[in-house]
């Protein structure tokens, strides 16, 4: 039977995936594919093999290069915000599955943590391209998180 500090962990972790997600929509699902096997159950079995790890791999490096560009549309606007919220949301449940948590609490913690970061990630963005008189610093440091909460939530739980 799973500990409260189990549980409690599970969601955290979710949390981060989808955090992740709300900075780069890939990159939950990356790391659920970069840390699962076939030998795990639901989304984490069909990610985690060769061919998952390199979709999802390869869905990441072009959303990092093609953020960097601007023509890339707004996060905030529907067109951005959906597939983070239903990415994050996927890679929080795909995180509970694979570790034999509830399903749902994940993906609500994933999804309200995808909405959050998506706003402040793009709070922050905006306030360090004012400062330093281009976006590449703050999209650079959103990388850096979005990659430090991929790590974070995609971990094995103890």
């Amino acid at each position: 039977m799973a500990t409260t500090t189990e549980r409690r962990g599970a969601l955290l972790r979710a949390a981060a995936l989808g955090a992740a997600s709300g900075a780069r929509s890939t990159a939950g699902l990356t790391s659920i594919a970069l840390t699962s096997s076939r030998a795990d159950t639901g989304i984490a079995r069909s990610l985690g093999g060769r061919t998952g790890s390199l979709v999802t791999g390869l869905a990441a490096v072009g959303e990092l290069l093609a953020d960097k560009h601007p023509s890339t549309p707004s996060r905030l606007g529907l067109p951005g915000l959906l597939p983070r919220l239903v990415l994050g949301a996927t890679a929080g449940a795909g995180l509970a599955r694979r570790e034999g948590r509830s399903v749902v609490p994940a993906a609500v913690a994933a999804a309200a943590a995808a909405a959050a970061w998506s706003v402040l990630g793009n709070r922050l963005r905006t306030r360090l391209g004012d400062r330093f008189g281009s976006d590449l610093p703050g999209a650079l440091a959103e990388d850096a998180a979005a990659f430090g909460l991929a790590w974070f939530g995609g971990r094995r739980g103890r």
